[in-house]
């Protein structure tokens, strides 16, 4: 168990997958959304649009929890609980960044369609305030799966 992202770098610079965000909606629901994630610095990083739902309940209730983890085996990621902010002067580098890491570049017609939105684009700032991380390749290593050849855990 590692106890801060840092500790778990290697893992949040690798995997290429969306991060599960957990908040509050008004009404006291759960509520789960999946966006793309840039881990710097012991922060998360996530851009989306300043009127998506999702930042209206961040403003409400800024406490959030977050989970990493792919669907395949070896079952292994990192959760946590988070205090998160909103920051408008970032939202279009975080998306930039997140465009680079999660599609390779800019030169495709998805990215072209999300910077042209960018200047309505926002970052959320996640402040880990504890992590929780799980490796079960020891548990399942009598297992052959071909996911498991070179998958990094935290």
């Amino acid at each position: 168990m590692k106890n801060s992202l840092i500790e778990a770098k290697e893992y949040l610079d690798t995997i290429r997958i969306p991060m599960r965000i957990a908040i509050k909606t008004e009404d006291k629901w759960p509520w789960v959304i999946s966006l793309w994630f840039l881990h710097q610095d012991g922060l998360l990083y996530c851009a989306t649009q300043k009127h998506a739902k999702i930042i209206g309940h961040l403003e409400n209730d800024n406490r959030c929890a977050f989970e990493i983890a792919a669907d395949t085996p070896p079952y292994c990621g990192i959760r946590g609980k988070a205090r998160a902010s909103i920051d408008e002067s970032l939202g279009a580098e975080i998306l930039e960044k997140l465009l680079a890491r999660y599609l390779g570049g800019t030169d495709n017609e998805l990215a072209q369609n999300l910077l042209a939105r960018r200047d309505s684009e926002v970052a959320i700032v996640l402040n880990p305030l504890g992590v929780y991380t799980w490796d079960f390749r020891d548990r399942m290593k009598d297992i052959k799966f071909e996911q498991f050849s070179g998958k990094v855990c935290p």
